[in-house]
């Protein structure tokens, strides 16, 4: 089985979640920031628009008793990037690309030795209008550059790319 990495994504053992986390699976629920999780029910995936966002979310778990990383490697969670995988090392789950048609690829995470290549999606995901079909990277100081703040939007930073014309959505967690 495998579970849909898009965007920056939040990779949790579930085993972790129901034998550690305080109240379990629905103490886990609970906490959860963002309506973008799916689970395989081997690993859970919770997905962010930005990298300090899913770290945020992660710093919560490590609270709770979830461990990120010891000795260099991922222990409970593990940060995945669309388009480069794990930020560290992770011995429990593999990384990799799953087609779905001709020219619809995404970027998926199973657990290590897992046969069931069904992925499993957030509820209403759909690849069309996707972040992965739409996919565009914006640099840490582009908004210094060729992006400009139109306005706040649902907990989403809308800028306009002055390249293109195009908005560019940033999510962010809090106020």
């Amino acid at each position: 089985m495998a579970v849909l990495v898009e965007a920056t994504s939040a990779i949790v053992r579930t085993e972790a979640i129901k034998e550690r986390f305080p109240g379990g699976w629905g103490g886990f629920v609970a906490k959860l920031p963002n309506k973008t999780v799916c689970s395989d029910n081997e690993l859970v995936r919770v997905g962010f628009l930005g990298p300090n966002d899913c770290k945020k979310f992660v710093d919560d778990l490590e609270r709770e008793g979830l461990v990120f990383v010891r000795d260099d490697r991922a222990v409970d969670i593990v940060i995945a990037d669309q388009m480069s995988g794990f930020m560290v090392p992770c011995e429990w789950a593999e990384f990799g690309r799953i087609k779905l048609k001709p020219r619809q690829t995404v970027a998926a995470a199973q657990l290590k030795g897992s046969a069931n290549t069904q992925l499993y999606c957030p509820d209403g995901w759909e690849y069309e209008g996707s972040i992965t079909q739409r996919f565009g990277f914006v640099p840490a100081k582009a908004d210094q550059q060729s992006l400009r703040f139109l306005r706040r939007q649902h907990g989403v930073d809308v800028y306009l790319n002055s390249a293109d014309g195009k908005e560019v959505y940033v999510g962010r967690r809090g106020p």
